[in-house]
């Protein structure tokens, strides 16, 4: 079980993560991990003086994800990261690299590392 465990919409992403700044946390990890062919568990990693607080995030394949890169201009490597691992797509990405980051740009859809063994008919 995570400690200091938030549940969060993609409507209430935004809002959760700019409280935590204002109060002094800093982004120290992402992870994204396939819940089901439809959805991913997203997870945001915020610490302030050795204490950790995570967001959690159940989002949809087929729809856009809130980016924090906004917020945290640094989320824009881990959420490119995902849409090259996981094929999402980040709304509001200060910097998308368009499944480029770490991929080859040959690499179709059908290939992404962590997706490949589900269905993906995103374009």
């Amino acid at each position: 079980m995570i400690e200091n465990l938030t549940e969060v919409t993609p409507d209430t992403l935004a809002s959760e993560v700019l409280k935590y700044k204002n109060q002094g946390y800093r982004l120290v990890g992402m992870t994204c991990t396939n819940k089901t062919e439809e959805t991913v568990d997203l997870l945001y990693h915020l610490d302030r003086d050795l204490e950790m607080h995570t967001l959690r995030m159940e989002a949809l394949r087929d729809a856009p994800v809130p980016s924090i890169s906004g917020v945290y201009f640094c989320a824009m490597l881990p959420e490119n990261e995902m849409r090259d691992q996981f094929a999402l797509v980040f709304d509001g990405l200060v910097l998308d690299f368009n499944r480029t980051l770490l991929l080859d740009e040959e690499v179709t859809l059908e290939q992404v590392p962590l997706a490949n063994n589900l269905k993906i008919t995103k374009k």
